[in-house]
């Protein structure tokens, strides 16, 4: 954590997922789930998610909102060698700057290959925006980039894992979520909507759902309690447990 910030400082992001490809359903999303798990985990609450295709117009639109909202914008996806990978240049739109060749991302590409086979196409690889820092990639080398708020990742997933693992030390972190879950197990979403509402109610500031699974064609519910607060948390917790128990006894 920056040691300027206090610990009580909500640190928000979005993920902008960048490709035609996700939206037409030919390649399954892996990013999301993980840049969740990790941003959690460190004290950084993701607030949204959205994806876009490869259009500048729209990358930048959804890029400019989201950077004026959240303390951090991480994007994946589009940082390639082809015609759509554009991602580098609608960031250097969004924020007005000239895009270039980076000589150190050059010098990486001429670690695994001759000079002669560095081609236009292995070229746009090394483009990014003016006065970006570069992005570690452990993977396959070439990096993303981190410009203002904005961190650019490669959209393939341990590339983008590699990326964020790199650049998570240096991000300022606020107080972590703590986050319970209760099982519901058979109990009827309908039967303690009533009463989870009432709990809700009590302690706004906290998230409280309820999730409902099947298994064996059977409902498997589950209520999930999250916040900053651990008293707090806990203390819904114990009144959510204390009205399915006698829910569940109700029905024996």
């Amino acid at each position: 954590m920056n040691d300027t910030e206090p610990a009580s400082r909500a640190v928000t992001a979005a993920l902008l997922v960048i490709g035609d490809e996700i939206l037409s359903g030919r390649t399954k999303d892996k990013n999301i789930g993980f840049c969740a798990d990790y941003l959690t985990e460190i004290g950084i609450d993701l607030c949204e998610v959205r994806i876009v295709p490869d259009v500048i117009s729209e990358i930048v639109g959804a890029l400019n909102a989201m950077r004026a909202r959240y303390t951090y914008v991480f994007t994946t996806g589009g940082i390639g060698p082809t015609h759509d990978d554009m991602t580098a240049d609608a960031v250097a739109a969004a924020f007005g700057v000239e895009i270039g060749e980076d000589p150190r991302i050059i010098n990486l590409l001429l670690q695994w290959m001759k000079p002669e086979d560095l081609n236009a196409a292995r070229r746009r690889m090394a483009r990014v925006p003016k006065g970006a820092a570069l992005v570690e990639n452990t993977v396959s080398k070439i990096p993303g980039f981190w410009i203002g708020n904005v961190i650019v990742m490669a959209g393939v997933p341990a590339i983008m894992q590699a990326m964020l693992t790199a650049v998570g030390p240096k991000l300022d972190t606020g107080k972590r979520t703590v986050s319970v879950t209760i099982l519901a197990g058979d109990v009827a979403e309908g039967a303690y909507a009533a009463e989870l509402s009432a709990v809700a109610d009590a302690y706004p500031a906290l998230g409280i759902g309820s999730y409902p699974s099947m298994a064996n064609g059977r409902f498997n519910n589950e209520i999930v309690v999250r916040g900053k607060d651990a008293e707090a948390v806990a203390q819904a917790a114990a009144k959510i447990e204390a009205f399915l128990a006698r829910l569940q006894a109700e029905k024996v």
